[in-house]
């Protein structure tokens, strides 16, 4: 059986009118499992995993892309990130005791919602999502159409099993005929139903929705979940804390331990570590 965790570009040939679709499985399941999360939080985490891939496929350059979410409802924090090479990550911080059957709206309450672009050359950039839309996917069309000045169309579906999506954009420089196709395809594009982006293969569901178009369909890219934490990258965490609060730690505890919020990997360091940290070398 074909994996489930795919990536597929695809274009109407002879336009300015181009997509994506993606599908996980395995992938979603591992970040699913990193918490105890509620149905309706592992849903909107399985919709933000599928949009950061979809969103990916945007990037011009390598680096990472970055959905988060910071709420005053039950659902604290969302994050989700995908990279060039479709490794993905992401969690959600969560109050137990007030998570229910809530829409997106209402699992955020007010606060921030931003997009973060982080190139492997080059400087960061972030840009605010406006949160009027009462989903995940309308609140990113949004963010497509006031800071980017592209019309887009995002389809996200999560259920216990896997997640998948569909992206389709208008770009720049469309003619009369690309308006028109825009408006056939992302009319049929709304009609597709969860079960079938959650369990049918690309060609097939491109097919049910586009076949009076002319689809090309590029080869499939692996999706997987990898963290990028590291005990350098850690050590780095702790150099930017500061010397006296590390050293202060170290007394009170004897030790300086932490884990990573995506994989739970965990990291102990001791004085020793702390010595070679700000010193170069250890002195005990």
């Amino acid at each position: 059986m074909a994996s489930r965790d795919q990536f597929q570009r695809f274009i109407f040939e002879h336009s300015q009118v181009r997509g994506a679709w993606v599908q996980l499985g395995e992938s979603y399941q591992v970040i699913g499992s990193q918490a105890p999360y509620p149905d309706t939080v592992r849903t909107l985490l399985g919709e933000a995993l599928v949009a950061s891939i979809l969103m990916s496929s945007t990037l011009k350059y390598q680096g990472t892309i970055s959905i988060q979410a910071q709420g005053e409802g039950p659902l604290r924090t969302l994050m989700a990130e995908c990279s060039h090479d479709r490794y993905i990550r992401g969690l959600a911080r969560f109050d137990e005791h007030a998570v229910s059957e809530d829409s997106f709206t209402d699992l955020l309450g007010q606060g921030q919602m931003a997009i973060t672009i982080t190139p492997e050359q080059g400087h960061r950039y972030q840009g605010v999502v406006p949160r009027e839309s009462d989903t995940l996917a309308g609140c990113l069309e949004d963010y497509f159409e006031r800071s980017e000045q592209i019309a887009t169309t995002l389809i996200l579906f999560a259920d216990d099993n896997g997640a998948a999506g569909l992206l389709l954009q208008r770009l720049p420089g469309a003619t009369d005929d690309d308006e028109d196709l825009w408006e056939r395809v992302n009319h049929l594009a709304r009609t597709v139903e969860a079960a079938e982006l959650l369990e049918l293969d690309s060609e097939t569901v491109l097919h049910r929705l586009f076949h009076e178009e002319t689809v090309r369909l590029f080869d499939a890219e692996p999706v997987a979940f990898r963290c990028t934490c590291s005990r350098e990258r850690t050590l780095g965490a702790l150099e930017a804390i500061g010397r006296d609060e590390c050293y202060s730690i170290i007394e009170e505890q004897g030790s300086i331990e932490m884990d990573c919020q995506f994989c739970h990997a965990h990291y102990r360091f001791d004085r020793n570590d702390i010595d070679h940290l700000f010193t170069g070398h250890t002195l005990h």
